[in-house]
């Protein structure tokens, strides 16, 4: 990834999708050939003159400052996600590169991470690397996920599933959140893993091969994905409503958590049952690590 053009084109994006009413800046009536903000509009709000804040939209964020970063991401009215997302993008125009094409290691599953998953026994439970590789998961994590456990793809991966396997428009009941939410999370890892060689990999294979991974990640959206409810239909089980956490794992850099509980005594409680009967007589776990062990 290049660390000027992703900066320019997230700016450059941030400022055309804010309208001078939100911005508060009154246009008396005259007509605009922009529906966003203008550069000095932004450089005004951002109290930064007109020069350089052309040259930060040009993708230059070489010397800039922690507060002019906050100024600007006021400016723009950025949200959290991408307020760290652009303090990355300038971070690493600010730090020496490391040696090119060199690829980010990638924290091994620690055996206590896998009694962790399986100490869960009444929710889906996955841990997924900064890829979203689903890298390790009790048996009703990989149960749920069975389309993709069975998928052809060398690695259970979820952005190669939502964008060329047909099954995952049935799987998530709002394919366009779940096709979007993906992006905005491999986008927000690009910034803060610019040299990981695997995930800039999967970004070209996307790009290439999906016209929707492509629109979407012309976007330049990015997003934090932490907490919330989620839908899904499940081929044997049949609807899911899924309540949500995901915890990133200090120790283990690159990887997270999340667990996917049910609410006690709903209908998607039962069905979680009757999943983990079926997984078992299926052997879904064993086919998964059986499968890892051999990728």
């Amino acid at each position: 990834m290049d660390h000027r053009d992703e900066a320019r084109d997230f700016l450059s994006g941030r400022r055309a999708r804010i309208t001078p009413e939100q911005a508060g800046i009154e246009t008396f009536g005259t007509r605009r050939r922009v529906t966003g903000l203008r550069r000095e509009e932004v450089s005004r709000l951002a109290g930064v003159s007109i020069d350089y804040y052309t040259r930060l939209e040009r993708g230059n964020l070489q010397g800039v400052s922690d507060s002019v970063l906050d100024a600007v991401a006021r400016a723009l009215q950025l949200d959290p996600a991408e307020r760290e997302h652009l303090r990355d993008l300038a971070r690493h125009q600010n730090t020496t590169p490391r040696r090119a094409g060199r690829p980010t290691p990638v924290a091994a599953v620690r055996p206590e991470l896998q009694y962790l998953l399986d100490a869960v026994a009444d929710a889906p439970a996955m841990i997924v690397n900064n890829r979203q590789d689903i890298v390790a998961a009790n048996a009703l994590g990989y149960a749920m996920h069975s389309d993709l456990v069975d998928a052809s793809a060398r690695t259970l991966n979820f952005a190669r599933f939502i964008f060329l396997d047909p099954r995952s428009r049935n799987f998530y009941r709002d394919w366009a959140r779940a096709a979007h939410t993906n992006v905005a999370i491999l986008r927000r890892e690009a910034g803060r893993t610019p040299n990981d060689r695997e995930l800039a990999a999967l970004i070209g294979e996307l790009s290439m091969r999906s016209d929707d991974f492509r629109e979407l990640w012309a976007s330049h959206d990015v997003r934090r994905h932490y907490a919330g409810v989620k839908s899904f239909h499940h081929g044997v089980v049949g609807d899911l409503e899924l309540h949500f956490q995901t915890l990133e794992l200090t120790e283990d850099p690159g990887l997270s958590l999340t667990i996917y509980p049910a609410t006690p005594g709903s209908a998607t409680a039962d069905a979680l049952r009757v999943l983990a009967s079926w997984a078992a007589t299926e052997r879904i776990a064993e086919r998964a690590r059986d499968r890892a062990t051999t990728a």
